[in-house]
């Protein structure tokens, strides 16, 4: 089945809202861990708006998954993770004012820049994944320039109202996956993923990682985050 990434971001944007110590985001990874998550996943925004530098520290030093670090193309973002280390890098696109990320990265307007970045993360060791829309030529283009990691935004699927339109987005990312997938991608897909709509994309054949946050997040206000992150892992197995 599909591996299981916890985003951490919303956990940051309530302890922001008192600007104070509480809730501690790197606790609840730890948590999400012990729930039995794959990977902790963090948005390093260029404003800070709700990760810090802080947090990215010590999230490397302290969980036992694998840490996906969310950043955009900025040169300072690109120098604070070179230097941290993550396990991977996920490119995303970022506006300043976006209430979250509105779409993939363009990998066929940037393709010269991302090689750049990209060749700066696998000199580390790092590995390099861009946040892409479900475009075959996007996926072309990410191969031409040697990322080999992939992930789907599923927004417009997520966020589809009626049936038809749902039916429309899914076949987008089915079809988009299964491409990359049979060009030896890795393929993990996320954005707008809930309770109700990730079965449909877990069962996506050789798609490799969930990455899901606020619906998890928003569960464990009710719930508590161990039981939110059990919840989901036993919706994706099925």
């Amino acid at each position: 089945m599909p591996k299981l990434g916890i985003n951490i971001d919303h956990v940051a944007t309530l302890r922001q809202a008192r600007g104070g110590m509480e809730p501690n985001p790197i606790e609840a990874a730890l948590i999400c861990e012990n729930a039995g998550c794959d990977s902790i996943v963090a948005h390093l925004r260029e404003d800070r708006r709700h990760i810090n530098d802080n947090d990215v520290i010590h999230l490397r030093k302290r969980i036992n998954t694998r840490f996906n670090l969310e950043m955009s193309m900025n040169q300072e973002i690109v120098g604070i993770a070179l230097k941290i280390g993550p396990d991977q890098v996920t490119l995303v696109p970022e506006k300043r004012k976006e209430l979250t990320t509105e779409g993939g990265l363009s990998v066929i307007k940037y393709e010269k820049r991302l090689a750049g970045i990209a060749e700066l993360f696998e000199k580390k060791g790092i590995e390099v994944s861009v946040f892409i829309n479900p475009d075959k030529n996007e996926i072309r283009s990410a191969i031409y320039i040697g990322i080999g990691v992939i992930e789907i935004h599923t927004g417009n699927y997520s966020l589809a109202r009626d049936k038809r339109s749902q039916e429309k987005e899914f076949k987008k990312v089915k079809e988009a996956a299964e491409y990359a997938i049979s060009k030896g991608l890795v393929v993990n897909a996320g954005h707008g993923l809930d309770y109700t709509n990730v079965k449909r994309i877990a069962d996506i054949k050789g798609i490799n990682e969930l990455n899901i946050g606020h619906s998890i997040i928003s569960r464990a206000v009710f719930t508590g985050i161990y039981k939110a992150v059990k919840d989901m892992k036993a919706l994706i197995a099925g």
